[in-house]
Formats: structure tokens, sequence, C-alpha cells
């Protein structure tokens, strides 16, 4: 894999063969060839990143998330970006909860990706 497209879905064993370094940096570039403006481009390709590793590893509240948002008419990059908002708001919270023992830090993320809808993202601003 030489390029990232977020509209094109990865083939999960190759995304996950390419080093962390490599994947955010082709998530920078894919973002640097489209000309898109970003406030925080590195930890813009880290969200993308990590929704695309839980992509292809198969979590399946977030394989769920991102048929559901295409179903609902988002493209897949949109989708990405609709769930790597709720990941953002969910890694902001357990930083700022004060309670880092929590016994499944993931379960209010995966359960708040199930409330997630196309028109969410479109009410959101985000794009």
């Amino acid at each position: 894999m030489k390029k990232y497209d977020p509209n094109i879905e990865p083939v999960g064993a190759e995304w996950l063969d390419i080093s962390e370094d490599a994947r955010i940096e082709m998530v920078t570039q894919y973002h640097r060839r489209h000309r898109v403006s970003l406030p925080n481009p590195r930890l813009h390709a880290v969200i993308h990143v990590i929704v695309e590793n839980q992509l292809a590893l198969g979590e399946s509240p977030v394989v769920e998330a991102l048929n559901r948002l295409q179903a609902e008419g988002l493209g897949r990059h949109d989708a990405i970006h609709a769930i790597g908002m709720v990941l953002s708001e969910h890694l902001f919270n357990a930083l700022n909860d004060g309670n880092p023992s929590v016994p499944d830090l993931h379960r209010p993320y995966f359960e708040r990706l199930k409330q997630l809808s196309a028109d969410e993202w479109r009410r959101s601003g985000e794009r």
C-alpha cells in the first residue's frame, strides 16, 4: 500500500502490516494532496488511523457504525470523520474523567457509536 484514500477501504491485513508512523504519514499526505486545511493535521491523521485500525481489526461496533452511516448517505471519508468525532469526544472525556481505572474503557465509546447518525454528523459542523 503506497497511498491512502479514505474513500476506498484498505485491505485490513495490508493496513495493519504497515507501521503506525507510516499509516499516519499516508493519511497526512492524503489530506495535504487534497489541500484540506486542518488546525492540527497530525492529530487529525492519528484519529483517522485509529478508526481505520478498528475497522481493520473488525471491531463490530465501529464496522456497524461505518456501514450504517454509509447507508444513511455519508461517503466513507465522512463516515470515518463522524466516527472520529465520537472517538475524540470519548478520548477527551476519558482523559478528563479522573477515574482511569474504569473496567471497560471502550464501552461508552461503543455505546455512543450505536447512537451516531449521519444527520447528527451533518448538524455537527465538523465537516
